[in-house]
């Protein structure tokens, strides 16, 4: 089932007083997104690792005379919970309400058996792929908590639903991507102003992807300013309502 109900487009202030924060915004879907965001209204945050390549999102954004973004070049490598405290302490500091938290960024890892899989391409992607999900939301659950209503989405992967050979680190993280969501979701469904839900892309022309797939022609799949929409439909108030959701970006 996808996200947005068919047809639907946002208006042009969809997003307008939203606060939006986009990980692993500086390429292919992260960035798509949060330009998109910015179009209809919102103050995008963007969160990577390349502070070069964040910065040319933000200039995108400016020079299209968008509300300007906050940069954040984080690592999510990172596996102690001190940066990510210091993160939302920042953010607090600054009065921030945070009405939407994409949680975009993803490492590939090494396409191999289990059994050939290094320990260490494991614990990176376990790591950037799940773990700094749990520890970046933690941290900004009392930021989603101020705002009047607030979004979380989690992007997943078909692998993520149903396990692939070869896939390795990569599918099981997206596993756990899904329970996460699922117990989240489950846990602030009765408590809280904030749902949460997974958002699968689909086959999308993205590094990734690419890098994945090297002999399919890139061409066979759409760009990800072609699906923006279903996030947006999720990170806007007409996703209200709709909590413990496993979706997808295409039918």
């Amino acid at each position: 089932m996808t996200a947005a109900p068919a047809g639907w487009h946002p208006d042009d202030n969809e997003l307008s007083g939203k606060t939006i924060l986009v990980t692993g915004a500086s390429d292919g879907i992260g960035r798509a997104v949060a330009i998109s965001c910015a179009r209809v209204g919102a103050e995008v945050l963007v969160l990577g690792r390349s502070e070069s390549a964040l910065e040319s999102v933000y200039d995108t954004i400016v020079n299209e005379g968008l509300p300007t973004p906050g940069l954040i070049p984080f690592d999510l490598r990172q596996s102690s919970s001190e940066p990510y405290e210091a993160l939302a302490a920042a953010m607090a500091e600054a009065d921030v309400k945070l009405d939407g938290l994409l949680h975009n960024a993803s490492v590939l890892g090494e396409r191999r058996s289990l059994a050939q899989t290094s320990p260490e391409s494991w614990q990176e992607v376990m790591q950037v792929n799940i773990t700094a999900i749990f520890l970046l939301t933690r941290a900004l659950i009392p930021l989603l908590e101020s705002a009047s209503s607030s979004s979380v989405v989690l992007t997943s992967s078909g692998v993520g639903r149903r396990g692939k050979a070869y896939w390795g680190a990569y599918a099981v993280s997206k596993f756990a991507t899904e329970g996460f969501m699922q117990v989240l979701a489950d846990e602030l469904a009765t408590t809280s102003r904030i749902r949460v839900n997974s958002l699968n892309p689909g086959a999308v022309n993205t590094k990734m992807r690419r890098a994945a797939y090297p002999g399919e022609p890139p061409d066979n799949n759409p760009l990800p300013e072609a699906l923006v929409n279903q996030w947006i439909y999720l990170l806007s108030t007409a996703s209200a309502g709709v909590n413990g959701k496993t979706l997808s970006a295409q039918s």
